[in-house]
């Protein structure tokens, strides 16, 4: 039996969806499921039971013999969320208390990091940076770094456990997210509705407008990173999970108009005044250690993701 939190979000339903293909079919989904608009995410899926995420550590306490693994996905993604406190309950004390019971349990765990840990990017970004240097742009990356750094601390530890910090993540299952759903998404519906595409303008001299760079890595592949570490469990630590290699919004843009077969008409507009100070212009994962353990099968391209995703789902409204 595998554990699957925030089963009934983006990543986590896409995770679900790709377990059921690689033949994982008692799996045990938890989440808030009273939300409507992320039914269509789960409701094709195989799996044992659903869980409500307030209830999970009382099931887990009566089920723990029959669970091989748990993946914790379920966060508050929002990073224009402003309370800490909402996001200190939900991503930080909820995941310690998941870490706590994989440890009492002796459970192998995997949880979902963010690159939004890495701020600025001003030391880099690289997996091998202690959490305790680091200076997190937004309150949710403060609660994504603050455990990470108590997770590295703590005495008591699963005996396999690997956090990931999620880069520019992009794909199908992303249509409830509204706002924070990713750029490829917006420009998708912007230039089927107008046939224009609007970027953010450059609030930084270094970079002129729609060349802000951003390590953009499709939903399938991290699917299989997280699916990799679960049959290996080894090299227990925290990881980048991105591509490696940053791409321009431009590029993405055009990747957009080059799928649906129109010509580019693209607009720059400003960042709004309520992220503008917590902008990243530049972020590219360092994947070394990634690479380092094991994990060899490359990545979709920025035009190979857009691609599939455009081609398969978006215009169809499908999900995976």
């Amino acid at each position: 039996m595998i554990i699957i939190t925030g089963a009934a979000g983006f990543i986590g339903s896409c995770l679900v969806a790709e377990l059921n293909n690689q033949g994982y079919k008692d799996l045990v989904l938890v989440d808030d499921f009273s939300k409507i608009e992320k039914k269509h995410n789960y409701f094709n899926k195989s799996y044992s039971s659903l869980v409500d995420r307030q209830e999970f550590d009382y099931w887990l306490d009566r089920n723990h013999k029959l669970v091989q693994f748990i993946f914790h996905i379920g966060a508050r993604t929002d990073t224009a969320e402003f309370d800490f406190q909402v996001l200190e309950k939900l991503n930080l004390e909820y995941s310690k208390l998941i870490w706590r019971k994989a440890y009492e349990y002796g459970l192998p765990l995997i949880y979902a990091s963010s690159a939004a840990t890495y701020g600025s990017g001003e030391l880099g970004f690289d997996d091998a940076i202690s959490p305790d240097l680091l200076k997190p742009l937004n309150p949710y990356g403060v609660s994504k770094n603050e455990f990470d750094k108590w997770a590295l601390n703590y005495d008591k530890k699963p005996y396999f456990w690997a956090g990931f910090k999620f880069f520019n993540v992009y794909g199908p299952n992303e249509y409830h997210k509204n706002r924070m759903a990713s750029v490829i998404f917006h420009a998708y519906n912007q230039i089927e509705k107008t046939g224009k595409l609007k970027l953010f303008k450059s609030h930084n001299p270094k970079y002129e407008d729609g060349l802000q760079l951003r390590d953009f890595v499709y939903v399938k592949d991290v699917c299989n990173v997280l699916i990799y570490f679960m049959e290996t469990r080894k090299n227990s630590g925290i990881y980048n999970l991105g591509t490696g290699q940053a791409r321009s919004y431009l590029d993405l843009g055009k990747a957009c108009f080059d799928v649906l077969g129109l010509e580019y008409n693209i607009e720059f507009i400003d960042i709004p005044i309520d992220i503008r100070d917590k902008y990243q212009y530049f972020t590219q994962a360092n994947i070394e250690k990634l690479r380092s353990v094991g994990y060899s099968k490359p990545f979709h391209s920025l035009e190979e993701g857009i691609n599939d995703y455009i081609s398969y789902y978006l215009k169809a409204q499908n999900y995976l």
